[in-house]
């Protein structure tokens, strides 16, 4: 039950589901979320900790990097659920496409060079 309260609080914000949809067919830096959501580091990093904590996302370090995925290093069955429903729900909704839209503006820039960008706001 502890598992399933857990993952029902991780989805209780359109932001952390917003992460979700973003993370469905790619990784993507913690530079890259901060610019799709337009949000404060500090803010993106706590919502990336809560749906870590809830088993949905993986985290994968590279140097000073951060990238994030969608679990998939054998979720439970409860995790694997609860993402399929959640990307089949969400993938028709305005937010999804237009987060779509401007994740491959945001993908056509450089990491390295987004993220110097962010670090200087």
């Amino acid at each position: 039950m502890k598992d399933f309260i857990t993952i029902t609080k991780a989805l209780a914000d359109e932001n952390r589901v917003r992460i979700l949809t973003a993370l469905e067919s790619r990784e993507l830096c913690v530079c890259q979320l901060i610019a799709l959501l337009q949000l404060a580091p500090s803010t993106v990093s706590k919502h990336l900790w809560i749906l870590k904590q809830a088993g949905l996302i993986d985290l994968r370090k590279e140097g000073r990097w951060s990238y994030y995925r969608l679990a998939n290093q054998n979720p439970s069955e409860l995790v694997a659920t609860t993402l399929s429903w959640t990307l089949t729900a969400t993938r028709t909704c305005s937010q999804t496409r237009k987060d779509q839209e401007k994740l491959q503006e945001i993908l056509k820039m450089e990491p390295d060079e987004l993220c110097q960008c962010i670090s200087k706001q």
